[in-house]
């Protein structure tokens, strides 16, 4: 009957994934058999238990998405300009870039910019109320999901010197930053206008071959935010990929070298 079941089911145009199965992987809202031997790589475990430990224990279970991070953040090592990560709460994304980089022997400066103080209420559209994305936002910080002692912040970053943390709203506190040249951007706000604010702001900063990296693009449940950034990137002349791990990718293209 089962063997029944399955083949219907794939005859409709569903696939049917055995989650408990090693051969496939099944977290984050990504169901594939395609593989992930990724996690086998030493430095890969290295650089997410560091995220790890700077989550104080709290393992987020998004290993696909944390190698597409891993991955576009060396690929922007090659590229002009400084990191940045819009959205840093506890420090599990950026944590692990800079063990993965070794970031201390990188002759670039990575910005943390937060709130430190969970997001910004008032920033959620009317449509975004409506979808719930507010509310989810309250149950999390009611939950303690946002780290707000900046000290602790500070002590995770402490083995890297050339990290600068900032401490404020965005968009407000981006111009008092000092941030001219960027060479990867990590936005993830879980809220639409600071997003869509935090790229427009730095599309003009972005080194040619630059990459912004958009952790809620195309997750289940963010249409308004996708919605809103595909908008500002037409207005830029971008265009982002959308990644079965939920992810957005933007790569700010030579204009020279597309007019040839």
């Amino acid at each position: 009957m089962r063997h029944w079941i399955r083949g219907l089911l794939n005859t409709l145009g569903y696939v049917v994934f055995n989650t408990r199965s090693e051969r496939s992987y099944a977290r984050d809202g990504l169901f594939t058999y395609h593989s992930a031997h990724f996690r086998n790589d030493p430095a890969f475990q290295a650089a997410y238990a560091r995220g790890v430990k700077a989550s104080h224990g709290v393992d987020p279970r998004m290993e696909w998405r944390f190698h597409v991070a891993l991955w576009v953040a060396g690929a922007a090592l090659r590229t002009a300009g400084d990191f940045v990560e819009c959205g840093v709460n506890a420090g599990f994304v950026s944590s692990g870039i800079m063990q993965y980089l070794d970031w201390k022997r990188v002759a670039k400066q990575f910005y943390l910019i937060d709130t430190f103080s969970g997001p910004v209420l008032a920033q959620y559209s009317a449509e975004e109320v409506l979808e719930g994305r507010k509310s989810i936002a309250e149950e999390a910080v009611s939950r303690g999901a946002y780290v707000t002692d900046l000290e602790r912040v500070r002590a995770n970053y402490a083995e890297w010197p050339n990290t600068r943390i900032v401490a404020g709203a965005i968009p407000d506190v981006l111009p008092s930053a000092g941030i001219n040249s960027v060479a990867f951007l990590h936005l993830d706000m879980n809220c639409a206008y600071p997003e869509r604010a935090a790229l427009e702001f730095f599309w003009d900063r972005l080194s040619p071959g630059g990459l912004a990296l958009l952790d809620d693009y195309a997750y289940f449940g963010n249409r308004i935010q996708s919605e809103s950034i595909d908008q500002a990137a037409r207005s830029l002349g971008a265009e982002v990929l959308a990644l079965p791990t939920g992810q957005g990718l933007i790569m700010k293209q030579d204009l020279e070298r597309r007019r040839s």
